[in-house]
């Protein structure tokens, strides 16, 4: 546990922005009640910090299967307009997993993502990626996982980041912290990754790991079949959607785009119902606006009018 490495800015205000792809998004933790379906570390922290210091404002602009240009080009400014006064940053990972990817280049331009958002003197927070261990298909992009890891944990010493090293976190052996994807966090696997940020940035909070039994050992069998299920529902569609050239974030916006002031109670559960609220009433009086606007062209029609 570090010392709290919070500040507000000279107004008082705090304020929390995050970045990135579906690692921030929240995708493997799924909620409906939430935007785009999901909860994730994130709001998890978030939460975490309105109770610790009543006044927290979030907004989270992660939209999954982003590359790092696409954050750059869609997210920074907005971010920036923010006036964060603590920011997380975790891109580059969909770039390590396409064909052809120079990682020179690709590290190049995540230094200078990671200098315009130190240079706002907001607390920032960086991470490295995990060594997902899914199939030998994937063991070739390993080098480009470490050499990326390697620059990561150089960049947050360069520019005073606090850094998570998500690479180091033993917890992430156990298959329960993966949703069924085997390369997205599960409920579990975001509910820890929110109390390793809040325990770097030294804010207090009672998660606690999953007190699990041993996993029981698969036969051969249960193996294979889960393999083929894996490789069907996933793996396959993975590759069809590069093939193709879209992703899933292709529709997707930020789920939570502009700042909100995070309740102490009921977090952002509460903010998703009042906002859910606030449409359906905005829909229903445009409704009747436009009905009321059609009964008096009728009207004025008959009445021989125009």
């Amino acid at each position: 546990m570090a010392g709290n490495l919070l500040h507000a800015d000279q107004s008082g205000r705090r304020r929390f922005v995050a970045l990135g792809d579906s690692f921030t998004e929240g995708v493997g933790d799924r909620n409906e009640a939430l935007p785009n379906g999901v909860r994730g570390w994130a709001d998890r922290v978030a939460e975490k910090l309105a109770k610790a210091e009543p006044g927290w404002e979030y907004a989270n602009l992660a939209v999954r299967s982003k590359r790092l240009r696409q954050v750059i080009d869609e997210q920074l400014d907005r971010a920036l307009a923010m006036e964060p006064t603590l920011i997380t940053l975790y891109a580059g990972g969909n770039d390590i997993l396409d064909f052809g990817t120079d990682m020179d280049v690709l590290m190049a331009e995540y230094e200078g993502l990671v200098a315009r958002l130190a240079a706002t003197g907001a607390t920032l927070v960086l991470f490295t990626g995990y060594d997902v261990k899914v199939s030998v298909v994937l063991e070739p992009l390993k080098r480009r996982n470490a050499l990326y890891n390697e620059r990561v944990r150089e960049l947050a010493a360069k520019y005073g980041a606090v850094l998570v090293d998500y690479w180091c976190l033993d917890a992430y052996h156990d298959r329960r912290m993966w949703a069924a994807d085997r390369l997205h966090m599960s409920k579990a696997g975001h509910k820890y990754m929110a109390s390793q940020v809040l325990d770097h940035l030294g804010v207090p909070h009672k998660f606690s790991p999953k007190d699990w039994e041993p996993p029981q050992r698969l036969k051969l069998r249960d193996w294979e079949r889960r393999q083929r299920r894996w490789v069907n529902d996933w793996v396959l569609p993975l590759f069809g959607r590069k093939l193709r050239g879209v992703t899933l974030g292709d529709a997707l916006g930020p789920r939570w785009p502009e700042p909100v002031k995070v309740p102490r109670k009921a977090g952002l559960r509460k903010v998703a119902e009042r906002q859910a609220a606030a449409a359906a009433s905005a829909e229903a009086g445009a409704e009747s606006g436009a009905n009321a606007g059609g009964k008096a062209q009728g009207e004025a029609q008959y009445n021989g009018g125009t």
